[in-house]
């Protein structure tokens, strides 16, 4: 037998599947973007949305648990499995072909969970995910009566979907870890656990249900330069009906913020539509009067690159504007 030296330190796994390149190249193509800019991350719950959203020119998307889960019909509360986060994820990826980062929870359960997660994720097409260290079964990071497990367990999960991600991305793969303390304890409490959580590894922290810009003001000038990578990217949500102030993503970023999620705003406005004009078909009987509220057909076909009579290569390129479908 000829002895071979690889030298490099990806997975064998991750070399062997030439899939796997194509999604560590958008991992590092995320990492890049949120070095040179505040990123706008719209919740996109499904393919079609997650096609909108690129073509309306964002850059990368979010896919969000509470959104995940509101479009089938449950509660924020950790129903949906892994699995089926994985599909949501599958569907975004391939109709967007844009970065994703992708809510986990609090990692489907404890340290092997957390690792299989950053596998599944990676290659169902997500360029990164976060956690988070409430105790199962978790709520929405904007109601109260939260519990949160200790720093240190938190931080242990953290180093573990690290290591995950060196094993199936070589690192590319971003955890960001959020903490919900700051309902809890206070945002002294937030940066003490980010900067364990830092130290355990993530690349990213997530300062979940901050109350003023103040709050915000203070995080980034505790944790940026913070930690042996240089400091942490840093996200805000910018959710509604929450406790966080209506900011905007060029406020955010010179605070010194990453990126900005919109987590569950496209299927707010999309059901608050959807339940509108069932209110007017049950009192009218038609749908003629709503006609000019709705998408046409021509602009759904559009939107998924379908041309009736013509063969539909999938997935779809996603990145492939309708002006240059027709040209073609």
């Amino acid at each position: 037998f000829t002895k071979i030296s690889l030298q490099t330190n990806i997975s064998p796994l991750v070399t062997s599947i030439p899939k796997m390149s194509k999604y560590i190249k958008s991992c590092n193509e995320f990492r890049n973007l949120l070095k040179s800019e505040c990123v706008m991350l719209p919740g996109a719950f499904n393919g079609l949305v997650a096609r909108s959203c690129a073509d309306n020119g964002f850059k990368g998307l979010y896919v969000s648990g509470a959104a995940v889960t509101a479009s089938a019909g449950l509660p924020d509360i950790g129903l949906v499995t892994l699995d089926g986060f994985c599909k949501t994820i599958k569907e975004v990826y391939h109709a967007s072909g844009l970065p994703i980062l992708a809510d986990a929870d609090t990692g489907f359960g404890e340290g092997e969970m957390c690792a299989r997660t950053v596998w599944d994720y990676f290659e169902a097409g997500a360029s990164g995910l976060h956690i988070e260290d409430q105790v199962f079964p978790k709520r929405c990071g904007h109601l109260d009566g939260k519990t949160l497990i200790s720093a240190e367990d938190m931080a242990k999960k953290v180093k573990i979907a690290v290591n995950a991600s060196k094993e199936c991305s070589d690192g590319a793969f971003i955890i960001c870890a959020r903490t919900d303390a700051a309902g809890v304890y206070g945002v002294d409490e937030t940066i003490k656990r980010s900067k364990l959580y830092i130290d355990a590894g993530a690349d990213m922290i997530f300062p979940e249900g901050l109350k003023s810009r103040e709050d915000f003001e203070y995080v980034a000038k505790e944790l940026k330069g913070y930690g042996p990578k240089g400091g942490p990217f840093l996200l805000a949500n910018m959710t509604e009906f929450g406790k966080t102030p209506y900011i905007s993503k060029d406020e955010f970023a010179k605070m010194g913020y990453n990126c900005v999620i919109y987590p569950v705003s496209t299927l707010r406005i999309a059901m608050k539509a959807v339940d509108g004009f069932l209110k007017d078909l049950m009192e009218q009987g038609t749908q003629e009067k709503l006609i000019d509220k709705m998408q046409t057909r021509k602009e759904l076909y559009e939107l998924l690159r379908y041309t009736p009579g013509v063969e539909y290569q999938y997935p779809s390129n996603a990145k492939e504007t309708s002006k240059d479908k027709k040209s073609m």
